[in-house]
């Protein structure tokens, strides 16, 4: 494991430790309360959206443990639980939230109950010492308080994503700061809905007590099912696109797996190079619609090898390609990744830049034997001026090298 990670994953390992450790050992203060918060958490994080890839996967959970963090008194009675209960009581009710989970053959995924663990930690550190020390008393009168509180979860907010570009920097080698960018960017959507509630949450508590609870959990609860249907039609979206690229394969114009491999690589590629998730998304798209041009052929292209045919076919290809893509409804931007894969080099958008390249790597690479990764990528590296950008080329090298220099067989 990367030595980042291993430091998250240790550093939240020693703090759930001592946690739990003198949890057990002095008791829970003010009971009814840490129970209220750690159903809460456990409800939240036993409905956490598995396999799901948004930034918050279990938002209702974040909101409890958060709001838990935060909390100054419960219906005018000022709190005395500490940071280590906090942690303690939050890390728990993580844990038996994901029993479900685990009865499903899901176990509880270690960088989310590291980040859970840290961040939750943070907050609380820099708020409740202060609360009992009764330092924010100047601001509890008037709309100081809230907004010292929204301050405080925007700077958890910038930690965890720090923390998770951390870790999937460590997971995947991807660069560090488009990772960065990329979760500042998603903080703006659930992120911003989890802060907030977490915020009311604990004014509400301070001043009615814990039925404010339900009751301020309802408007996650409709956010957290408008994000699952717009990921349940993202899905439908991209099988959609997939189902059209795969025409191909079912013409007998391209390999079976062609596309889908050609796709997955220039995702790769693209992550390399720093392009944002709307970036991504364009280049994923193109790339498993890159061949559909080949449909309106007479004369198919043995084994669908366009890389090697003359320029102007391949940009008569490409520009079939693109009018087929424009007639399916497809986001434009796709359309024009298509036309363009076959202009020169420094004409093209880097997407289709890399759907050019790393189609001409599976190409060569492909049935080639055991060296054939190797070989593409050198006639790549030699071929004539502007044929294929450079810093795509050495970007696909990266990426491959973390994967062994393999490419996926055809079958």
């Amino acid at each position: 494991m990367p030595r980042p990670a291993v430091l998250i994953h240790g550093s939240a390992a020693l703090l759930a430790g001592c946690s739990l450790g003198v949890v057990l050992w002095t008791g829970l203060d003010e009971r009814p309360t840490a129970l209220a918060f750690g159903v809460l958490v456990a409800v939240g994080e036993a409905g956490r959206w598995t396999g799901a890839r948004v930034r918050e996967a279990a938002p209702l959970g974040a909101a409890g443990a958060l709001s838990y963090a935060l909390l100054g008194a419960d219906a005018g009675r000022p709190t005395q639980h500490g940071v280590l209960q906090v942690v303690a009581v939050v890390l728990a009710a993580s844990l038996l939230g994901a029993v479900p989970h685990l009865a499903r053959g899901h176990g509880p995924v270690l960088d989310h109950l590291a980040r859970r663990t840290l961040t939750v930690a943070f907050t609380a550190v820099c708020f409740q010492p202060l609360y009992n020390r009764d330092l924010f008393g100047a601001w509890g009168g008037g709309p100081g308080y809230p907004l010292l509180l929204l301050a405080l979860l925007a700077l958890t907010a910038l930690c965890d994503a720090v923390l998770a570009a951390a870790l999937a920097h460590s997971r995947t080698g991807w660069p560090f700061g488009p990772l960065l960018r990329d979760e500042l960017r998603a903080l703006l959507g659930i992120g911003s809905a989890v802060c907030a509630t977490g915020a009311v949450m604990a004014l509400a508590v301070a001043v009615v007590g814990l039925w404010a609870l339900p009751v301020f959990s309802v408007p996650l609860l409709l956010t957290q099912l408008s994000f699952r249907r717009y990921a349940a039609v993202r899905a439908t979206y991209r099988q959609t696109i997939a189902s059209l690229a795969r025409a191909t394969e079912i013409a007998g114009c391209t390999p079976a797996g062609h596309a889908r491999r050609v796709a997955e690589l220039s995702r790769a590629v693209g992550r390399d190079l720093g392009l944002t998730r709307a970036e991504l998304l364009v280049l994923e798209y193109a790339a498993l619609m890159h061949d559909i041009g080949q449909l309106s052929l007479v004369d198919p292209v043995p084994d669908g090898a366009t890389a090697e045919l003359p320029a102007a076919e391949q940009r008569r290809i490409a520009l079939l390609g693109g009018a087929v893509v424009r007639q399916t409804g497809v986001d434009a931007a796709v359309a024009v990744v298509v036309e363009r894969q076959a202009d020169r080099c420094r004409e093209q958008p880097v997407a289709a830049r890399i759907v050019r390249a790393v189609n001409a790597y599976e190409e060569k690479a492909r049935g080639a034997g055991p060296g054939g990764p190797l070989t593409a990528l050198e006639e790549l590296r030699l071929a004539s001026a502007g044929e294929y950008a450079p810093e795509v080329v050495e970007a696909l090298a990266r990426v491959l090298s973390r994967d062994c220099l393999t490419v996926p067989s055809a079958g």
